[in-house]
């Protein structure tokens, strides 16, 4: 009976520290503390990074090219190490996070990319039934999450349809479909909106943001200044490696 409600314990648990009082304290969801990373090749891509993201924000990264946004994301899903400072994701400290353990703190996050990585030979339903299984989901919890999930986006008549039968809007609905469906604690959305035109690009925000409001840390990582501009949330803005502003009100004046 546990392992049947799992979801709804942890879907109803994030609604409530939402709805909790603004004096209680929030959990941390990550903590960077004076970050650097140094590349072999000699780049230094990250210069003392320092950076606290509490359970439900919604914060943008922001940065042109190059400013080491890429590199931030690798340090959090554990791809890369720091070369000097601590990591903290959702409670796990990935400067001594031993290599088994790297799965389940993955498991915690929900990830979102630019170029969707979908498997093209599943479709929709297949693609989210893989992610499921990878996290040992029952045939009884795929039944009662995917379509829930797939409605939450719009595609819940799109189960049958193939990647290749959908537009990239579809696509990146799906992406997020997948990211959603182990009921991530927190998602981090690289360059969703990437390959999109500027309305798609505003629908994906906007299920975002909904998203957000039911509960889940939302960092979105983007160059995008328009499509900031358009939301209300804490942007984090770096440049050549530095934070080089933290707050409300859009995208940085450089």
């Amino acid at each position: 009976m546990a392992a049947k409600n799992r979801y709804n314990k942890k879907a109803d648990a994030s609604i409530q520290r939402l709805q909790s009082s603004g004096r209680e304290m929030r959990a941390i969801m990550i903590r960077l503390i004076d970050i650097h990373k140094e590349y072999d090749n000699g780049t230094k891509a990250l210069k003392g990074i320092n950076l606290r993201i509490e359970d439900g924000e919604f914060v943008f990264l922001v940065g042109p090219s190059g400013s080491g946004k890429s590199t931030i994301v690798k340090l959090l899903t554990a791809e890369i190490t720091a070369s000097k400072g601590r990591v903290i994701v959702n409670g796990y400290n990935l400067n001594n996070i031993r290599r088994w353990q790297i799965p389940h703190m993955r498991r915690t996050l929900g990830v979102i990319f630019q170029d969707f990585r979908l498997i093209e030979k599943k479709t929709v339903q297949g693609n989210l039934e893989f992610a499921m299984r990878t996290v040992g989901a029952s045939g009884r919890e795929m039944r009662k999450r995917i379509p829930y999930v797939l409605d939450l986006v719009g595609l819940e008549d799109k189960a049958d349809a193939y990647p290749n039968e959908m537009s990239g809007g579809e696509q990146q609905r799906v992406a997020i479909a997948r990211a959603l469906v182990n009921n991530p604690r927190m998602i981090i959305a690289d360059e969703p909106t990437g390959n999109l035109d500027p309305r798609r690009s505003l629908e994906i925000m906007t299920l975002l943001e909904r998203i957000n409001a039911m509960g889940t840390t939302m960092l979105v990582v983007t160059h995008e200044r328009d499509l900031v501009n358009r939301f209300s949330k804490r942007v984090v803005a770096i440049k050549d490696g530095e934070l080089i502003r933290d707050g409300q009100g859009g995208y940085y004046r450089a």
